[in-house]
């Protein structure tokens, strides 16, 4: 008999005969019990961690920390010190994991978990929620979750996993939350089909492609793909998230149009800077979210006094046209608009009074467009020193 197994044999027998001496319930399934330790032998505590000090195996699994049991199987395995700020595990994840069949939740802290999702994670049928967060896994992520058709939560964020996002995950029929951020994924972003996901998190990866107009479902409320290479128009797939509150598409290759219907969503944050979208933006109702980010694209035409009741609006870096609204300044003037950043386009006049003081609370930036700016106010550094956009460039846009 291998020394290793002998010495599992010999903690379990010692723990049933403490079991017996003192009248304990606690016979939980060997399987259980034997993976339980091989978990304990690939895992480590992290200096300043002390998760593992309740896990004596002459003593009932079921009362170690992060174990939690139903009759006699582990139901729950939380792995690590929950409290913020406190140290992680340190090793790898032992296949034997996957033997713990009545699973429905496995969670591991920050630390420094290495090495590959093992594949037997596919084997635990109940599980509901995975989440394995900031730490050092890598390697692909198995398209076998795509067997774990009652899991509801995916999260394996702040990793150094590569390789696609497996189709077979977009399947599971009950997902409601997907968080890959901070990884090195690449390839394109596959069908989600779950009619309950409200939660798809994908920025700061490596994705490309364009995004299927009905490849996201409506039932979408936080959508953040920044930070990638994605490309594309988006204009049709957005039309049918009307239920987003946050939306993040910065940082990409976008392409085509924004539809103003966005405009009227139940959104707090809207992110669509650093892309290339085009053409003109004119919003159908008066815009109540509170941050607007359209900076950094190819956007054209006169700047909507619907987005006068934006609270912090970026239209910088594109090449609106026209005079500002009156109703910008009334807005800047009572201090509801905070941050109005218009520089680095083709805007022609902003009626406002020349010694009026602007609310300390509000910061506006007129500089590099086809006027000398009528109120001198502080820029950002990027915004450049120049006053006004050179004569030549304004009547050959005019042109």
């Amino acid at each position: 008999m291998h020394p290793l197994r002998s010495c599992f044999s010999v903690l379990f027998v010692v723990y049933l005969l403490q079991c017996k001496l003192f009248f304990v319930h606690c016979i939980l399934d060997p399987l259980d019990f034997l993976a339980l330790q091989s978990v304990r032998k690939s895992l480590d505590d992290m200096p300043g961690s002390n998760f593992f000090a309740s896990w004596d195996f002459t003593s009932d699994p079921c009362n170690f920390a992060g174990v939690y049991c139903e009759s006699d199987r582990v139901i729950a395995l939380n792995l690590g010190d929950p409290r913020a700020g406190s140290p992680g595990l340190i090793g790898r994840l032992d296949p034997a994991i996957g033997k713990l069949s009545s699973l429905t939740e496995l969670s591991v802290v920050p630390g420094r978990i290495m090495g590959s999702l093992p594949q037997s994670i596919s084997q635990l049928k109940d599980l509901r929620f995975l989440a394995i967060s900031r730490n050092f896994l890598s390697g692909g992520i198995p398209a076998t979750l795509g067997q774990l058709r009652n899991l509801k939560t995916l999260d394996l964020s702040y990793n150094q996993l590569t390789g696609d996002i497996p189709r077979s995950i977009g399947t599971i029929p009950g997902l409601s939350t997907v968080i890959l951020c901070h990884n090195r994924i690449s390839g394109s972003v596959p069908p989600f089909l779950s009619e309950t996901l409200t939660r798809l998190e994908l920025k700061h990866n490596e994705l490309s492609g364009s995004i299927s107009p009905t490849s996201l479902p409506p039932s979408l409320q936080y959508l953040s793909l920044s930070w990638n290479r994605l490309s594309g128009p988006v204009d049709l797939l957005l039309i049918r998230l009307d239920r987003l509150n946050y939306l993040d598409l910065s940082m990409n290759q976008f392409s085509g149009c924004i539809p103003s219907r966005i405009f009227s969503f139940p959104i707090t944050n809207l992110q669509l800077q650093r892309n290339s979208f085009s053409g003109p933006v004119q919003p159908g109702v008066e815009v109540t979210i509170p941050t607007v980010d359209l900076s950094y694209n190819r956007l054209s035409g006169g700047v909507s006094p619907m987005f006068s009741t934006v609270q912090n609006l970026y239209l910088n870096n594109n090449r609106f046209i026209g005079q500002v609204p009156g109703s910008f300044v009334d807005r800047l003037l009572d201090a509801s608009i905070q941050v109005l950043y218009l520089q680095h386009n083709y805007l022609t006049g902003m009626q406002i009074n020349p010694t009026v003081e602007i609310p300390l609370s509000s910061s506006l930036c007129l500089q590099y467009n086809c006027m000398v700016p009528p109120i001198q106010t502080p820029c950002p550094l990027k915004a450049g020193k120049q006053r006004t956009r050179p004569t030549a460039q304004c009547n050959e846009w005019r042109g």
